[in-house]
């Protein structure tokens, strides 16, 4: 059967597939990663699938219909977020003709599906949670001329107007049993239009885990796709697909990997460092990486390949962790961050602001610690929050969320916007700290000597830089006020 995977057209440059949807002032362009592993499911069960990225190939409206409908699927399938869904939705109802079965995945169905299957009036169905599964099901029910209504983790739109929901679905247990997603984003995809600058270009984006069992209030994968759960990968998996890419896609030049955290199961952690060494993985590779890691596994990890990790500080205040639930002190990142730079990693900091009983105070505690830490690169953002969190569920009852929209969520231009207050901050007085921090952390004139002199050594680096800088450059001089 022929099967459609679209990432819809929504802004030029929108990244769709990260836990913050916008278009990113250092021009990253997320991969469509849980579209691909679900196309490579698809494909491994029998179906013929069209994996389409509008937002990344430039395509209008008009362009993506006509590609869908020139391949004249019998499913389509729309990958959505929090601030596209009005146009998410109104481009399902759209591509919606008899015969064919259109539906929609991601955070935002899965933590509103009813209120999502209410926005539009013909599309089918949406999938709440993790989707390879019910996805599986759907296009075997769909080829067999049955009813749907057997598949798990499915709200339908029934003929009356009414929405049956078919039970939860299942997540993948075996994560092993999955195709590489490498494969399918060499098959379907151009991964020169793909970038994250943490991480060498050209690069490719994998999950060597899903599932995290922190408790961050604001975090949004775990707490509407993937489960608090932890699954991973076995070790041999991921050694056997960084060999693959390596043999098989030369231009790619690092890996990425997009789970929650990598070191969750910090044993295993180094049984990968083990394991990349032994089998003879040289390419470079970046992750996601809690504050928590000892320097023994950092520099295990450094000898095999890890170049850079990009880890939650968040915030310079331990009251304001403790009230994300963040799990960590700013002791344990002072301490981190001295252990990753005595490995030779390069560190991006995220720190974050609009936490319940954020003030003044621990904002400039942030700040600092921001500085004392000086991590190779930083970013300082308002708290997001998204539907289906804590976070959003606290700004919500606490009259804290400012969206009267869901378009809300970003600016004209597709940038990230502020939704949130605090009881001491308006909303204002967030965006114009981050946009001061940012100034004040990159316009350090020791720091700009330092990435001047490091890019001059690394040509990686010098490449890596003046990369993130073009589009960066725009953001980081402008009055904080032209938001």
């Amino acid at each position: 059967m022929r099967i459609t995977a679209v990432n819809p057209p929504f802004i030029t440059g929108y990244s769709r597939g990260q836990r913050s949807p916008a278009v990113t002032k250092s021009g990253t362009l997320y991969y469509p990663i849980w579209l691909a592993y679900a196309t490579g499911a698809l494909e491994e069960a029998g179906h013929e699938v069209d994996l389409l990225d509008a937002p990344a190939d430039g395509l209008d409206i008009e362009q993506t219909i006509e590609r869908i409908n020139r391949f004249d699927p019998a499913l389509v399938i729309v990958e959505t977020s929090t601030p596209s869904i009005e146009s998410d939705v109104h481009f399902a109802d759209t591509i919606t003709v008899e015969g064919r079965f259109v539906v929609l995945v991601g955070t935002h169905p899965s933590a509103l599906p009813d209120d999502t299957l209410k926005m539009g009036g013909r599309f089918s169905a949406v999938v709440a949670g993790e989707y390879e599964i019910p996805l599986t099901g759907l296009a075997q029910s769909i080829e067999d001329g049955k009813e749907p209504t057997g598949v798990k983790g499915l709200y339908l739109r029934q003929p009356d107007g009414e929405i049956l929901f078919t039970g939860d679905g299942e997540k993948v247990s075996n994560l092993d049993s999955l195709p590489f997603v490498s494969i399918t984003y060499s098959k379907h995809l151009d991964i020169y239009r793909y970038n994250n600058p943490n991480a060498l270009y050209p690069q490719v984006m994998i999950m060597g885990g899903r599932g995290c069992p922190h408790r961050c209030s604001f975090c949004v994968f775990p707490q509407t796709l993937q489960g608090r759960k932890f699954r991973k990968r076995s070790v041999e998996n991921i050694t056997a697909e960084m060999l693959w890419v390596q043999n098989n896609m030369p231009e790619v030049r690092a890996v990425f990997f997009e789970d929650d955290t990598i070191s969750v199961d910090r044993g295993r952690l180094r049984e990968l460092a083990e394991s990349f060494i032994g089998k003879g993985v040289h390419i470079s590779w970046t992750s996601n990486m809690r504050a928590d890691v000892d320097l023994e596994t950092l520099m295990l990890c450094r000898k095999a390949g890890l170049r850079t990790v990009c880890v939650g500080f968040e915030s310079g205040s331990d009251r304001i962790l403790t009230n994300m639930r963040k799990g960590i002190t700013v002791e344990m990142s002072l301490k981190f961050a001295e252990n990753a730079k005595q490995a030779g990693i390069l560190i991006h900091g995220c720190f974050m602001v609009g936490t319940q009983g954020e003030d003044r105070e621990s904002m400039k505690e942030t700040l600092d610690l921001a500085l004392k830490i000086n991590p190779d690169t930083a970013q300082f953002y308002p708290m997001m929050v998204y539907p289906g969190t804590e976070a959003y569920i606290q700004a919500h009852e606490s009259n804290n969320l400012m969206a009267e929209n869901w378009r809300d969520w970003l600016t004209e231009e597709g940038l990230h916007n502020c939704v949130i207050r605090t009881d001491n901050l308006s909303s204002a007085e967030l965006v114009d700290f981050c946009d001061y921090a940012r100034r004040r952390f990159y316009l350090r004139p020791f720091y700009i000597i330092r990435k001047l002199w490091k890019s001059l050594l690394d040509r990686d680096e010098r490449r890596r830089t003046f990369r993130a800088y073009a589009t960066f450059r725009k953001y980081l001089f402008r009055n904080s006020r032209q938001r």
